[in-house]
């Protein structure tokens, strides 16, 4: 009798990137299980003995569905991927079976990420904010971060997931642009914590600059263009530095915050203005 029933999912962020593993439960036993890309190096495993001390926790190792052709009945094994032919860039599941009452760990898992390695052909923008483009010599589908330029730093913008092929990869994204000039670029970060960044390119949109209003405050700030509400994503901090608001609207009601003085970013200025 097999069935399976996912019981437990543990998940955590290792250097920006999520990354997860599944406990599953079995008629004997339980499957600790992890999933991502072969990056050309080996998975180890630490194996502890079993809570009734007879034999180790892992009775069974498998990796895209086959069984690992080697011993594993010892403290620490390594899961050699020669052994499955399988191509750098490809997924892989890896599956441990093991008893009750113990539980084995993935010592490096993170040999699983992809790697950050595409290549430019180009990239451009219209007026509009439409950004679109191409890549080569992906390896692995790591997410592609747009980046624009304001508020004096780069600001996500947008995601995009990458295709992680060696041909040509096509993207096209719409974000928000700021009034006048606008600066973006796409980036990755992947296991090494590294951020790699393209080129910039440069558009000036057709939206109508933004001012907000008034200057002193006592409950809604508004942002207006030409006299009409416009929405905006903004940001305000404290005198300290801490962001206490972002978002992405006509009006702020700022009733919440204590008096005094502000910063804020908005549009494409970075401004103060006071409570009271």
């Amino acid at each position: 009798m097999e069935g399976f029933n996912i019981v437990v999912m543990i998940s955590f962020k290792s250097i920006g990137l999520l990354f997860s593993f599944f406990i599953t439960s079995l008629v004997s036993g339980q499957i600790l299980s992890v999933s991502g890309y072969y990056e050309g190096m080996n998975l180890f495993v630490s194996n502890p003995i079993k809570n009734d001390g007879y034999g180790y926790c892992i009775h069974k190792v498998l990796v895209n569905g086959i069984v690992l052709p080697a011993s594993i009945q010892t403290d620490y094994f390594e899961i050699d991927m020669s052994l499955f032919n399988i191509k750098k860039g490809e997924e892989v599941f890896i599956e441990l079976e093991h008893g009750e009452g113990c539980l084995p760990t993935f010592l490096n898992p993170e040999v699983l990420l992809p790697y950050s390695t595409f290549e430019l052909i180009s990239i451009q923008a219209n007026n509009a904010g439409k950004i679109s483009w191409s890549t080569k010599n992906e390896s692995g589908k790591l997410t592609f971060l747009v980046e624009q330029y304001k508020w004096n730093r780069w600001v996500l913008a947008a995601e995009v997931l990458g295709k992680g092929l060696k041909n040509t990869n096509q993207y096209t994204i719409d974000i928000l642009p700021t009034s006048g000039y606008n600066k973006v670029r796409v980036a990755q970060v992947d296991n090494t914590g590294q951020k790699r960044a393209s080129k910039s390119v440069g558009f000036t949109s057709t939206i109508k600059s933004i001012k907000k209003t008034p200057s002193k405050v006592k409950s809604n700030l508004y942002f207006k263009a030409e006299s009409e509400l416009t929405k905006t994503k903004f940001e305000i901090y404290d005198a300290y530095g801490n962001l206490l608001k972002k978002g992405y609207d006509h009006t702020i009601n700022c009733t919440d915050l204590l008096n005094g003085i502000y910063n804020i970013n908005y549009d494409n200025k970075s401004e103060k203005f006071i409570k009271y």
